[in-house]
């Protein structure tokens, strides 16, 4: 299959990490190629073997170089990617990207790239209400941050509210929109 261009597709630590690997399947499909890169902590609830064999690509987990030749992987990945994809996005995540902390591969790569960004928010609803939350949305959203989510529903805690990331399908059809392409899947 020729690609369309590329994907960077961030996953972070939410109970919602599986549904990251997913929405790279749903990607794919359309034809776009697929960079995975897991956060530390999402290491431990989806492996990088489980992303690379969706995407069919190496999945990055280390800010600084994996592979020889490869000394900036951050600037590296950035390079001709039409979008950024987090999803699942911490509050964590989002309070650093509106701070402009990097300190990790991902983090590091949403400040260096210079392409369209998505983010899909999982987090429990106390989260998701705090201030400091509220106002690290609305910096990111002028900023151009596209959200997808979160929606309302049952929560991994056992409660059910705002905070649920969209499902993986929803959040495609808002990528293509995105990118203006046509959601036919």
């Amino acid at each position: 299959m020729n690609s369309k261009g590329r994907i960077v597709l961030g996953i972070t630590s939410s109970a919602a990490a599986y549904k990251g690997v997913a929405l790279a399947s749903l990607v794919r499909r359309t034809g776009y190629d697929v960079d995975g890169i897991l956060t530390a902590n999402a290491c431990r609830l989806v492996t990088p073997v489980q992303l690379s064999c969706v995407t069919g690509r190496p999945v990055h987990t280390m800010q600084f170089a994996e592979q020889p030749g490869d000394p900036i992987p951050h600037i590296t990945l950035s390079d001709g990617a039409a979008a950024l994809v987090v999803a699942p996005a911490t509050a964590n995540f989002l309070g650093k990207l509106a701070a402009g902390i990097a300190d990790d591969l991902l983090t590091t790569k949403a400040l260096a790239c210079e392409c369209r960004v998505l983010v899909a928010p999982s987090m429990n609803t106390r989260m998701w209400n705090h201030p400091a939350v509220r106002e690290n949305v609305s910096k990111l959203s002028g900023r151009g941050v596209v959200f997808a989510g979160p929606v309302q529903g049952p929560l991994a805690c056992g409660s059910s509210g705002a905070g649920r990331m969209m499902e993986p399908s929803d959040i495609l059809d808002i990528l293509l929109s995105m990118l203006g392409r046509e959601t036919g899947r």
